[in-house]
């Protein structure tokens, strides 16, 4: 983990912005039975929810940039996230392994105490990477073509959204966390929803990341990030936003723990919160119309099997070269070192976000044959926590392309983290990261991944919707305004 010094605020110029909730916002229904009425419905919700998401990702970067100029500069610092030392961590599990085997009464939770109400303007915090004035600093996150290793950017802008999340719980003048026992709590990353990507992070540039709490629930709570380039002549350009959700948990039970609640002091405020209640409302959504929940449509069925006709069977029918799911897998595996911890004594989540980032650039570029560039990431999900110590298996797969021919080609990827244990060969899925890239020459995908099994097939549609999604918030962001 990297520890970075802030810098004072720079003055945004306000702008003036227009949000109006969508139908689909206002009234998000997801009862089974009205899920198996639409079921058919797959592309009609696709581009309503695309619609939904893309007038989020315009209206968040005007209302990030509003509610930012009320924070104080002096609080900007994130909060720093110091864990004890390992050989301190390795006795105190020994004491309470020992203690655990002997006759003591159970120790009761300590008292909650009163959570105050936060500003959302209180939460933001920001971290600067000055690389074009450091070529110290450019070095280290300098990749083989002289960009931006965006996978160690990752990393930051999930410790980013840690250090926000511990600020709205401690206060916007907090400096460090200290002893998560002593707190009585800690955060974890639940998962993220997207990362677009709206500008080429080249040429380099100043990088500031920047970020605020947007709508908080009963023990969850959803931040906002930003990735912007700072131009020598003080333009700012956007280029990558996304919102991760992040969850409170009691310290000594591991059970859920209220959060502190928000207090709505403006316009711009009422609106990111809406943006953020409904994100956490589409997540649910979604996850009740996942294909592990329901069959797929009618027309997704179709698709498949025309598929099918085309590519799986040897009929010399198709002028591409065909490539079994199965046989795009790329794996790496790698002990987990105390190096990489958080303050709860885990696996740092976004240290998994870069490992699965690099792990999905390769099998992307082994599979299009060439470099390619990193457009979205469309979901990560955060199961369970990588313990200290343990061997864990990455593996990665090409789940769906865009048909051959198409321009400009796009694949979709899926990593899926696994912890194994090395007594009986038993994985467990911890995490579940999902990203697009596209190759940098614009040109078409030639190649075919084709599923061969039911579950690979299930995979297969997951891709197409995702790809689907990320084309119709592209679209609609690129969408000249009628005049």
């Amino acid at each position: 983990m990297f520890a970075f010094r802030s810098l004072k605020g720079r003055h945004l110029p306000t702008r003036s912005f227009k949000y109006v909730l969508a139908p689909s916002q206002r009234s998000i229904s997801s009862s089974p039975a009205q899920l198996g009425k639409t079921v058919d419905a797959t592309t009609t919700s696709t581009e309503l929810k695309a619609a939904t998401e893309t007038q989020d990702i315009k209206a968040l970067d005007d209302l990030l940039k509003v509610v930012s100029e009320k924070a104080n500069p002096a609080h900007h610092n994130i909060i720093l996230r110091t864990p004890v030392l390992w050989s301190e961590a390795l006795l105190n599990a020994t004491s309470a392994s020992k203690s655990s085997n002997e006759d003591h009464p159970i120790e009761a939770p300590a008292p909650e105490q009163p959570l105050p109400p936060r500003y959302m303007h209180d939460t933001y915090a920001e971290i600067l990477l000055p690389f074009a004035s450091s070529p110290e600093l450019l070095e280290r996150y300098t990749n083989a073509w002289g960009g931006l290793r965006t996978g160690m950017l990752m990393e930051h802008l999930d410790s980013l959204a840690g250090s926000i999340s511990y600020k709205h719980m401690l206060g916007p003048d907090v400096e460090t966390i200290g002893r998560i026992r002593e707190r009585g709590f800690y955060m974890v990353t639940a998962s993220v929803d997207r990362l677009d990507v709206l500008a080429p992070l080249s040429p380099v540039r100043d990088i500031r990341l920047s970020g605020m709490v947007i709508y908080t629930g009963t023990s969850s709570m959803e931040v906002a990030v930003k990735m912007e380039a700072l131009g020598a002549s003080g333009v700012e350009d956007t280029l990558l936003l996304g919102r991760f959700s992040m969850v409170c948990r009691d310290a000594q039970t591991r059970k859920a723990r209220p959060v502190t609640p928000l207090i709505l002091g403006s316009r711009e405020e009422t609106a990111l919160y809406s943006i953020g209640e409904n994100a956490k409302k589409r997540r649910q959504s979604l996850a009740l119309r996942s294909l592990s929940r329901v069959p797929p449509s009618s027309t997704e069925a179709e698709e498949l099997h025309s598929v099918y006709l085309q590519y799986a069977q040897d009929n010399g029918l198709s002028d591409y070269e065909r490539v079994w799911m199965g046989e795009t897998n790329l794996e790496k595996t790698m002990l987990m070192f105390p190096q990489e911890r958080n303050v709860h004594q885990k696996v740092f989540g976004g240290y998994l976000m870069r490992l699965a980032y690099e792990l999905g650039f390769a099998n992307a570029s082994l599979f299009t044959r060439s470099h390619v560039t990193f457009m979205s990431l469309d979901s990560i999900s955060f199961a369970k926590p990588v313990p200290i110590g343990s061997i864990l298996r990455l593996t990665s797969q090409i789940l769906h392309t865009t048909p051959p021919g198409e321009l400009p080609g796009v694949v979709h990827v899926g990593v899926q983290a696994n912890v194994v244990d090395v007594r009986t060969g038993h994985e467990q899925t911890t995490n579940d990261f999902r990203f697009t890239w596209y190759p940098d020459d614009g040109a078409a995908v030639v190649r075919q991944v084709v599923p061969k099994t039911y579950q690979e097939a299930m995979l297969w549609l997951e891709g197409k919707r995702a790809l689907e999604m990320g084309n119709q918030i592209r679209g609609e962001r690129n969408k000249k305004p009628s005049t």
